[in-house]
């Protein structure tokens, strides 16, 4: 499993206003830009981890014990490898093509959506089978059926966000936007399990 970690530009403050540099938010781009795309497509996950302020230091809440989380994770390895027990793999990161969209094919709605963000971000296949496979997982870790919500907080806020005023003009889009409005707010630990599965 490959991890790494970034600052947002080369200061570190572009997310502070009052200590960022002059040159903020551009130099966010170039910082970030010199990291090659072919690269940044081959991470599962990626996430933005704001700094933490003094004060929510000291009243920090108890985070979930190890316990529980490795028991999610092992039920859905467990998942996995009923799903998969008959074509010789034991992971969603095995499962390619034919398989994979039978797997992971979300609701017409949640489709639509990613059909959406694919031609907005112009994402390349190698991200597009991406976000069903970790969305996929996350529903296998929620002992979920489908998986149309978990697409939605796969994408992350920040495409999210950048796509729901486009979505709100009809009905259906509504809905979708609803659901899309709750993925930011869903569990770390989700993205954390989710990357000791899909990136095997």
């Amino acid at each position: 499993m490959l991890v790494a970690a970034a600052n947002p530009c080369r200061c570190g403050w572009l997310a502070d206003p009052s200590q960022a540099c002059s040159r903020a938010p551009v130099c966010g781009d170039d910082y970030m830009g010199k990291i090659s795309g072919p690269l940044l497509d081959r991470f599962d996950l990626r996430i933005d981890v704001p700094a933490t302020e003094i004060d929510d230091l000291q009243r920090l809440a108890p985070g979930e014990a190890s316990a529980p989380i490795a028991a999610r994770v092992a039920a859905a390895r467990q998942i996995q490898r009923n799903r998969y027990a008959h074509l010789g793999i034991t992971t969603n990161a095995q499962a390619e093509g034919d398989m994979l969209a039978e797997i992971a094919a979300p609701a017409a709605e949640a489709m639509d959506f990613l059909g959406q963000v694919a031609r907005k971000f112009h994402l390349s296949a190698r991200a597009y089978h991406r976000i069903l496979r970790v969305a996929r997982t996350i529903a296998d870790l929620e002992g979920a059926a489908d998986v149309a919500k978990r697409v939605t907080f796969t994408l992350g806020s920040d495409v999210v966000s950048t796509l729901v005023a486009d979505l709100l003009c009809t009905a259906t889009s509504a809905q979708v936007a609803m659901d899309a409005a709750a993925a930011p707010q869903a569990s770390r630990a989700s993205m954390a399990e989710a990357s000791s599965l899909v990136s095997e």
